[in-house]
């Protein structure tokens, strides 16, 4: 053991000797030393903050005079290491209070052969040739005090210690006024301790250069690579994984040519009549609608560059007089049944049948633009007012297959004019649907049938492309975007088995496969279709189910054109902008020589 470890170990057992009660030692390396102890009456700490170059220690006593003693130490820095040279307070006997003497130690002989041991790198600043006495260092002013205050108990502990004079105490000991009268021994002994502590001063707690733990020297184990790399090598693989599976997504979508069939933006002001139809109808569509379709310029017209599809009142006159429309004997009716070109008022007691309440519009290109697989395309903004119920919809051009729903019908768009508090959904939802089935009993439209829903606003607000692509192999509808898909619909399987139809309807008359004889999995929808655009108003079909949101009428009553008419003060002021407006439709034929694709 070196002369210096020598001197360490006398100092801190000197300093356990002076520390007679319970020490608690905190050491941050780098940051903040705290040392602190309990000694007396109260706890001391101490702290050091190697930034601000300075060192603190704070101590509190109760007494039952409530006095406080505070110790405050200050450092010197030298060159390798820290040197603490304490400056004590400590409590005399006076008059009444105690008086605060001020000592600052001077070097002792301990530090000096430390210095020459080569501890300290340089001499520590402020160090004296020779010692300095207690008496150099002058006391401050004292302030009265009485024993008997200061000292209540009569232990004379401080009696004894005021006779001791000036003591160089080591800042971080146990007060004089905490330890027994026993600990001091004779006045010889006294003065032996003055000689021996006077020069005391205090040791950094810093771990050495030499001491600090490096763990990233040490040799580490082969394994431990392992839990890098394995992880690393699994993200790789997801992301490979992940790629080939977006590239084989985008290399199995089928990108078909399209040759335009339609491109109609309205820009001549006025409808092409190779082209457009303007139906003319009275009798519902088979859906029991309270419309009239005219080919009037009021319900159908187009207006800087776009077209407006604008439902309206029936004359009053009417529907509260006995009327016959007799589109027949006028010549201007589309349809070729009678049911749907004839419509009367009869006043008559008991009788509750009017004409068609309001009046609308609907075209279709059925004369001029039809496709068999294709694209289509229709930029509209729908109509704001309760019951109205727009569409962009397509029709056979034949019926090949039998009668609706056996050939089929394409709902591109569907929606409502009501507001986006209905409880069906208003003009905020856009739905999209296929029609097929053996009879109007089995429409199995149900299971090829989804919507979509406005973001933060509705479909009346603004102009939306409402889009369909179709194919022999799929056909989905969209909106904006062919990302924004609202139905999608492949042809994997037939459509009679996915429809799995019963094999009789309601009377008992055997439903029969008539799909089955083209072969393909998408019939009915493999051969033209044509478009219609229109606006219907209310109906007994339950597009607009009973009992929700006041609806003034019900579907099955014989009544129900008449009840909705007598609650026009209800709805029509809804009907703020009740027009469909469209500014452009596209139609385009598949035509890559390929349709088996």
């Amino acid at each position: 053991m070196t002369a210096v470890e020598n001197k360490l170990q006398r100092y801190n057992r000197s300093i356990e000797n002076l520390v007679q009660e319970p020490s608690v030692y905190v050491y941050v390396y780098g940051y903040v030393y705290v040392y602190g102890y309990v000694y007396g009456y109260g706890y001391a700490f101490s702290f050091y903050l190697p930034g601000l170059a300075s060192f603190f220690s704070f101590g509190l006593t109760y007494r039952p005079n409530s006095v406080t003693t505070i110790t405050i130490t200050t450092v010197i820095t030298a060159n390798a290491r820290s040197v603490f040279v304490s400056s004590h307070r400590e409590s005399s006997t006076s008059a009444g209070f105690t008086t605060p003497r001020h000592h600052l130690s001077s070097p002792s002989t301990m530090d000096q052969d430390l210095y020459g041991q080569g501890y300290y790198s340089r001499p520590v600043a402020g160090m004296p040739s020779t010692a300095t006495t207690a008496s150099a260092t002058p006391n401050r002013p004292s302030t009265p005090n009485t024993e008997n205050s200061r000292n209540p108990f009569g232990d004379a502990i401080d009696s004894q210690a005021s006779q001791r004079g000036p003591v160089g105490t080591n800042p971080f000991g146990t007060p004089a006024v905490s330890r027994p009268a026993s600990s001091f021994g004779s006045s010889s002994a006294i003065g032996a301790r003055f000689d021996e502590r006077s020069q005391r001063y205090f040791h950094s707690r810093r771990i050495r250069k030499e001491d600090v733990e490096k763990p990233w020297l040490d040799k580490s184990d082969p394994k431990e690579k392992w839990v890098t790399i394995i992880p690393i090598v699994g993200i790789f693989i997801g992301l490979a994984v992940s790629g080939f599976l977006v590239w084989d997504g985008i290399r199995s979508v089928v990108k078909h040519k399209y040759c335009p069939v339609l491109l109609e933006d309205f820009a001549s002001g006025s409808l092409d009549s190779n082209v457009w139809t303007k139906e003319v109808e009275v009798g519902g569509f088979g859906n029991g609608e309270f419309q009239m379709t005219t080919a009037d310029d009021e319900n159908v017209f187009i207006k800087d560059g776009n077209l407006f599809i604008r439902p309206t009142l029936t004359d009053s006159a009417l529907i509260e007089k006995d009327t016959v429309i007799d589109l027949l004997k006028d010549g201007t009716c589309t349809s070729d049944q009678p049911s749907s070109c004839i419509a009367a008022t009869n006043t008559t007691a008991g009788n509750s049948s009017i004409v068609p309440p309001t009046r609308s519009g609907r075209i279709n290109t059925k004369k001029g633009a039809t496709i068999k697989y294709g694209r289509v395309e229709v930029v509209a903004k729908l109509p704001k007012g309760d019951w109205l119920w727009p569409a962009i919809w397509m029709m056979p051009v034949d019926s090949t297959y039998g009668p609706w729903p056996l050939s089929g019908e394409i709902d591109i768009l569907e929606s409502r004019g009501n507001n986006w508090t209905y409880s069906q959904g208003g003009n905020n939802i856009a739905s999209s649907a296929l029609h097929w089935g053996p009879d109007q009993a089995n429409d199995a439209w149900w299971r090829t049938n989804n919507k979509r829903q406005a973001l933060h606003t509705t479909y009346a607000d603004g102009f939306n492309t409402f889009g369909l692509e179709w194919s022999q192999k799929y056909i989905f509808t969209y909106i904006n975007s062919r990302l924004l898909q609202v139905l999608y619909t492949n042809f994997e399987e037939p459509m009679w088995q996915r429809g799995d139809f019963p094999e009789t309807n309601s009377n008992g008359s055997r439903l029969e496969d008539v799909w089955s004889q083209t072969g393909r999995a998408n019939t009915p929808f493999d051969q033209r279709f044509y478009l219609i655009i229109n606006v219907a108003v209310g109906g007994t079909n339950g597009w607009f189910e009973d009992g929700q949101s006041g609806k003034p009428w019900v579907g099955t009553s014989p009544n129900a054109k008449k009840d909705f008419w007598q609650a026009r003060d209800q709805w029509l002021p809804t009907w703020t902008s009740p027009e469909l407006t469209v500014s452009k439709v596209s139609m385009w034929q598949q035509c890559d020589g390929n349709e088996e694709l």
